[in-house]
């Protein structure tokens, strides 16, 4: 690695030169099986750390982005933001950007969000959404998260996204466990990898959800339960033709179609390749892959 400063800032965050070397390694084909082969290695590792059984998405985009998306695809009646902090507040910018009707529950920078203070705004029957940010990196603020979550058990018909950009690794969140409906992070942070890439994960709630907002989408846009079940059958398929070769060990199945949605909320997919090594290499140490072991015993 060149010499340089190091960095000791929030993010991007100092990268290891083991993960400078994956990136190193020549493009794959995002429909190879190659890719396939790659993401059902480094899925499974991927829904341990969200703590969920759902799908894991990898987005060449900035968080941001999937933060549009999760607004563009979730909010129908109104959205709350709760605003702590320069990151939370750029939330509520987002969903008026995108023409939602948005409301501010704010408290005082370096404060965190009061549960009671949302559970009396949720009452009033307003809101289908509602945003938070786990971790605050403008004040250091980590919110509630658990104690909010129980005041969102008591409205199932809201959903909660949640922004965990500056925690995610380096604080255990079990998604499924605490009901969040989308939950995404970026890459950047304590999964010191390279900045302008992100990862999510979506619930059931919100997929359905997502099928009945009235809101033209076509890059930040949220499979369809009917699509991904067709995808998932297509995939069931394509491993039963594959097995001799294939892992077996994967929770999911990729076929031609949702091997494109690992990816999907991206303009560069061919990206997402490269950062799978990377992500692989540098969280997970996996060493080579077995084709490169059997490309050195050849040379031996």
């Amino acid at each position: 690695m060149h010499p340089h400063d190091k960095l000791f800032i929030p993010g991007p965050v100092e990268v290891s030169e083991k993960t400078w070397a994956a990136f190193s390694r020549p493009l794959i084909g995002h429909r190879s099986e190659d890719f396939r082969n790659l993401y059902r290695e480094i899925h499974p590792k991927l829904q341990t750390l969200f703590g969920t059984k759902q799908p894991v998405f990898l987005s060449t985009s900035s968080a941001w982005g999937v933060m549009e998306a999760s607004i563009r695809n979730l909010v129908d009646r109104g959205v709350l933001c709760c605003m702590c902090g320069a990151f939370s507040d750029k939330w509520f910018d987002v969903a008026k950007r995108c023409g939602k009707s948005a409301e501010p529950l704010q408290v005082e920078w370096g404060k965190h969000i009061d549960p009671k203070d949302l559970d009396r705004q949720l009452a009033t029957g307003k809101f289908d959404t509602v945003t938070l940010t786990h971790s605050e990196t403008s004040t250091g603020v980590m919110n509630p998260l658990p104690e909010i979550c129980c005041v969102l058990a008591k409205y199932p018909d809201v959903a909660l996204i949640v922004d965990t950009v500056s925690s995610f690794s380096g604080v255990k969140i079990e998604m499924d466990a605490l009901g969040i409906d989308v939950m995404l992070t970026g890459a950047q942070k304590a999964l010191a990898l390279p900045p302008g890439f992100s990862l999510f994960s979506v619930s059931e709630k919100a997929f359905e959800r997502a099928d009945k907002v009235a809101e033209s989408r076509i890059l930040f846009r949220f499979p369809g339960v009917q699509e991904r079940a067709g995808a998932m059958d297509d995939a069931e398929h394509a491993e039963h033709r594959t097995r001799s070769r294939a892992p077996s060990s994967s929770s999911m199945k990729f076929s031609r179609k949702a091997s494109k949605r690992v990816t999907l909320v991206t303009h560069a997919r061919m990206r997402s390749c490269t950062i799978g090594c990377a992500a692989r290499d540098s969280i997970f140490c996996r060493g080579r892959v077995p084709h490169e072991d059997a490309h050195l015993r050849e040379k031996q």
